[in-house]
């Protein structure tokens, strides 16, 4: 074998040697990512069967929850007409509820915090009452969102709307106070117009902060629509607990707590994926 065969193979297998220990690497890494949640996972629900395995246990044990509701996992789609649907009707009912407030909280929130960052004198009449109102809790707003909408739906969405609005209010406020002097100078130096000025320098500023009060705010309206769900009734997750609870049916009580506690995270991770993805985009811009 001549030596510049000899190199190349030696040089394949350093490339393939390469390429293994990095896939080797990144499977290390997803297993570590992996397998805490995992470990916790099974020591919850270990901890929790035994407890509650126990005679006398006034909470079912998890096997006893799959065991009662395995028709609502199997079958998350039935409609009987009325209130008697699937787990998948009742959650998307109130997705679409939250989809709504939430919209409205997102566009008003981020322009009153536009407002009252950029302006002292907005800051100063608006900020005491916005620190005020957003001290009231969500269900206190319900009775009045009754009165004023006379219909179930439209006083959910006002629920959702009032308890979002405020972490977006105050941290797009933050985020505009944030903006170093120098960009502001730098902008009039060049005669940026007010739209110019939004898009090249408060947006890509403003964004971390926008999407930490966007993300405070999808939390606290997915907590609104059950809590208020559980009042005004209808179709929904919300009214599908109370319902659940004034039928003694603790086990799907406890199913409907588990897909409210999965929906709220994938709701979470789903505003911070387009937050990365939005400031992601502005950096490669710049």
């Amino acid at each position: 074998m001549s030596a510049i065969t000899e190199t190349r193979i030696l040089a394949g297998d350093s490339a393939a040697g390469r390429l293994l220990r990095r896939a080797g690497g990144r499977l290390l890494d997803a297993l570590r990512g992996v397998l805490p949640p995992l470990a916790a996972l099974v020591l919850v629900l270990g901890a929790w069967q035994i407890l509650c395995s126990q005679p006398g246990a006034a909470l079912p044990s998890p096997a006893k929850v799959v065991a009662d509701t395995w028709g609502l996992i199997a079958d998350p789609f039935f409609d009987n007409g009325g209130t008697d649907k699937g787990l998948f009707w009742h959650l998307s009912a109130s997705l679409k509820r939250v989809a709504t407030g939430f919209s409205l909280a997102a566009a008003a929130g981020i322009l009153l915090g536009v407002l009252i960052g950029q302006s002292r004198l907005a800051f100063k009449g608006l900020d005491p009452l916005f620190q005020v109102l957003r001290t009231v809790p969500p269900l206190a707003w319900l009775p009045i969102s009754l009165a004023a909408f006379r219909n179930a739906d439209p006083s959910a969405i006002f629920v959702i709307f009032i308890t979002a609005i405020w972490p977006i209010i105050l941290n797009t406020a933050v985020g505009i106070r944030q903006i170093p002097e120098d960009y502001r100078n730098v902008a009039r130096v060049i005669r940026l117009s007010p739209l110019e000025y939004f898009f090249r320098i408060m947006l890509p500023a403003t964004v971390p902060y926008m999407f930490t009060g966007l993300r405070i705010g999808i939390g606290l309206s997915w907590l609104a629509i059950v809590a208020a769900e559980m009042l005004i009734g209808g179709v929904g997750i919300g009214f599908f607990i109370w319902d659940a609870w004034n039928s003694s049916l603790m086990s799907e009580i406890v199913l409907a707590l588990v897909y409210v506690g999965i929906v709220g995270f994938v709701l979470d991770r789903l505003i911070a994926g387009v937050g990365r993805l939005v400031s992601g985009r502005r950096v490669a811009r710049n």
